[in-house]
């Protein structure tokens, strides 16, 4: 096998190949199943006892995980030129690095390596070892759930820094009205702006935890015009978002509505009949 032809077969296999790609198929279902035994794997090492019984099976996971996600993230550099938005070999694998899914894949494999590169106290290292978990993240290329989440974010970004540009600002000015209100009589609980906007954020999402809260008049009368305000605002991301989503799958069921239609029209080249699929 050629080299050329070897590295347009490592695109098809780790990309998204032919529906009929046996090879590329397993590949998927093998790294996706890797992906979820490392998410468990996380999940139960927070188990002490677990951690202590079963620390060798832990350790091979992640050693293990760690070799084939490499792998994949070099390969996938070394081979994404056969894609045309990358096809130059130096510019167009520049460009893939800062890739959405580029910075998920590294971020699937950084933290692994850094204990041995960099030399970090105890605490540090179990830091890092929870930013495993950004590897559920490469479950993007696989599920539709999470390409669709991602066109609609990119298609309602503006208008989602919009809504949380208002959001902030609602934040802001009901918490410095409220410190100023109740600091004298509470001086703990409201005893800085930045402290009052815990307060803020319980009120404007109406979770109210109950663990910080106004006692005086003119408090509770703003408290009660706050969260009226934030039912409202914070309604506005959620209906922005819901519209992209509904958006997106009507998009996405007519496109394939037109594909089956294109295929359900295709005719043989050499007797010109329609072929039935």
């Amino acid at each position: 096998m050629s080299y050329q032809i070897l590295k347009r077969r490592s695109y098809e296999i780790l990309e998204k190949g032919q529906s009929d790609d046996i090879w590329s198929r397993r590949v998927d279902i093998f790294i996706i199943v890797l992906i979820l035994l490392n998410i468990l794997a996380v999940i139960l090492e927070s188990v002490k006892w677990l951690k202590e019984d079963y620390a060798v099976l832990f350790d091979y996971i992640e050693k293990f995980s760690i070799i084939i996600f490499s792998i994949e993230y070099l390969i996938r550099i070394w081979s994404i030129t056969e894609k045309k938005e990358y096809a130059s070999p130096l510019k167009g694998r520049l460009k893939y690095l800062f890739s959405f899914y580029s910075i998920v894949d590294l971020l699937a494999v950084v933290p692994a390596y850094i204990p041995l590169l960099v030399t970090v106290d105890s605490r540090v290292i179990r830091g890092v070892r929870i930013l495993r978990l950004f590897r559920i993240l490469k479950l993007s290329r696989y599920n539709k759930a999470f390409r669709h989440i991602r066109n609609v974010m990119n298609q309602a970004k503006e208008e989602l820094v919009i809504s949380l540009f208002a959001v902030l600002t609602l934040l802001v000015i009901s918490s410095s009205l409220m410190y100023f209100v109740e600091n004298e009589v509470q001086p703990v609980a409201f005893s800085s702006i930045p402290a009052t906007m815990w307060w803020g954020v319980a009120t404007l999402t109406t979770v109210g935890y109950g663990d910080v809260y106004p006692i005086t008049s003119l408090g509770k009368l703003m408290a009660g015009i706050m969260a009226i305000l934030g039912v409202g605002l914070f309604a506005l991301p959620a209906g922005i978002l819901a519209n992209g989503f509904g958006s997106t799958i009507e998009n996405a069921d007519k496109e394939k509505s037109a594909k089956i239609k294109e295929n359900n029209n295709q005719k043989c080249g050499e007797c010109g009949q329609q072929i039935h699929k």
